[in-house]
C-alpha cells in the first residue's frame, strides 16, 4: 500500500469516527434536539443569561420550515465543494501542463544537442 493510499486510509477512518463516536457513545441524550446547530444553542444561552436581550437586527429571509433552512444550507455546501473543487482541480491542471511543457521543451533540447554534437563529429571527421 503507498503512502498516498495510508494517508487517505486513515483520514477516512478519522471522518466515519467523528460520525459515529457522538452517536454510539449517546453524546447528547439528555438534551431535547442533541444535535442542533450552534445558533440555536446561542440562542438558548443568551435567553437564559439575559432575558430581556434584543437583537440588534432579523434576519433578512426566513425559512418557512426547518426542512427547508436545511436544504438551503445543504445547497451552499454542495456550492462551496463544487468551488474549491473547481479552484483545486485548476491548479493541478495547469501545474501539470507546466511540467508537460517542460518535458516537452527539454526534450526537444536534449534532441537539438544531440543533433549539434553529431554534425561537430561529422565535421571532426571529414
Amino acid at each position: 500500500m503507498s503512502r498516498n493510499a495510508r494517508i487517505n486510509t486513515l483520514l477516512l477512518l478519522v471522518v466515519v469516527a467523528l460520525a459515529v463516536l457522538p452517536l454510539a457513545l449517546g453524546m447528547g441524550d439528555h438534551k431535547e434536539e442533541p444535535f442542533t446547530g450552534a445558533d440555536g444553542q446561542a440562542e438558548t444561552a443568551i435567553t437564559e443569561l439575559k432575558p430581556d436581550y434584543e437583537p440588534w437586527f432579523s434576519p433578512l429571509y426566513e425559512p418557512p420550515s426547518g426542512e427547508i433552512e436545511s436544504a438551503l444550507f445543504s445547497l451552499q455546501a454542495a456550492i462551496g465543494a463544487g468551488v474549491l473543487a473547481y479552484y483545486f482541480g485548476l491548479r493541478r491542471g495547469r501545474r501539470q501542463g507546466e511540467a508537460r511543457a517542460l518535458d516537452r521543451t527539454a526534450g526537444t533540447a536534449d534532441t537539438a544537442r544531440t543533433a549539434e554534437d553529431a554534425e561537430v563529429s561529422r565535421t571532426t571527421v571529414e
